[in-house]
């Protein structure tokens, strides 16, 4: 008899095949459908003996090629809506056109309220490292959460920042506060010591090689005290998003650690750059489901209480806070 984590396996190769075999990943009906399906095939719990790491070679190079698809079709989706949305005299009151807006408002809401909690001070200066052609998180942040605070974008793609940019050029406050830095991460250095807060885009550093150089190097530059941000993925829904597990997150002291068990796809990893004379028994972690219906929360013993759930379509975050 197949097991659930066996036919898991074998959709999301059928999948893959299919996906792989497409022409063009450009928004339409039969792709929109096919990562639909591969979604909604990833989303369901997997068993504590199911480990993504524990997969074959082949399975593993599968899935590294899968991510990065997704990755492809996800950039390609935003830099669609982007462009359609500068046509407009004030794109900004267009949001809503995309169709994953209302996820980005609830993003903005459950990171807004982990910040609350773990910075005393609101930030005055953040990072968003990847933020792409639609950088809805950071203006959403800027116009419902911290309306004083300066937001620095950073993606490797001209094009794609040009595009942010049209966006928020026609706001007299946005295009003020919205910077938007063609470059590579690993290149800035001194000055991400400005930013109280960074934020991590999941699909930065696909593989785990790369994801654990960007952190290393974040860890490098960063302030200390300063936050950082992670989106991770558990479970099956690791083929879809890059797994960043609490131990590669050296040089900094994990606050908090959210794995959903519904249907939202990423985990989320908030951070705390240590200082140098840090004590590490600080860091011991109590695991424990909180009494959230939603998934389980991993936190240390200065965490707050609680942080709702997580809900995520096609790999677009929609997150819920209290």
């Amino acid at each position: 008899m197949v097991s659930e984590e066996e036919a898991l396996i074998q959709k999301v190769v059928d999948l893959y095949e299919q996906i792989s075999g497409l022409e063009s990943l450009k928004p339409c009906k039969h792709v929109d459908t096919l990562f639909t399906e591969l979604v909604v095939t990833c989303m369901p719990p997997t068993s504590p003996n199911f480990h993504i790491n524990s997969l074959s070679n082949p399975l593993q190079q599968m899935r590294s090629n899968l991510i990065r698809l997704c990755g492809q079709a996800e950039s390609l989706l935003e830099s669609h809506f982007s462009d359609l949305l500068a046509n407009f005299d004030y794109p900004l009151h267009h949001l809503h056109l995309f169709p994953y807006f209302s996820n980005y408002l609830k993003l903005s809401l459950l990171e807004f309220s982990i910040l609350r909690r773990h910075c005393p001070v609101l930030p005055s200066s953040v990072a968003f490292v990847g933020s792409g052609p639609l950088p809805l998180t950071s203006i959403v942040l800027a116009t419902r959460h911290l309306p004083s605070t300066s937001f620095h974008n950073y993606d490797l793609d001209p094009l794609a920042n040009t595009q942010a940019s049209k966006l928020v050029s026609v706001d007299s406050d946005l295009k003020t506060r919205m910077v938007f830095h063609t470059c590579d991460i690993m290149k800035v250095t001194e000055e991400l010591k400005e930013y109280e807060v960074v934020f991590l885009a999941a699909l930065v550093g696909m593989e785990k090689e790369e994801k654990l150089r960007v952190i290393e190097h974040l860890c490098e530059f960063m302030a200390e005290g300063a936050c950082l941000m992670v989106r991770s993925a558990h479970g099956g829904r690791a083929f879809l998003y890059p797994v960043v597990e609490e131990c590669d997150l050296v040089g900094f002291e994990v606050l908090s650690v959210f794995h959903p068990s519904d249907e939202v796809i990423n985990s989320v990893i908030i951070a705390r750059k240590k200082k140098k004379d840090h004590d590490d028994d600080d860091c011991l972690k109590i695991v424990g489901d909180d009494n959230h219906e939603n998934g389980v929360v991993v936190h240390n013993k200065q965490c707050c209480d609680h942080i709702h759930g997580f809900n995520n379509h096609g790999g677009m975050i929609e997150e819920l806070a209290e």
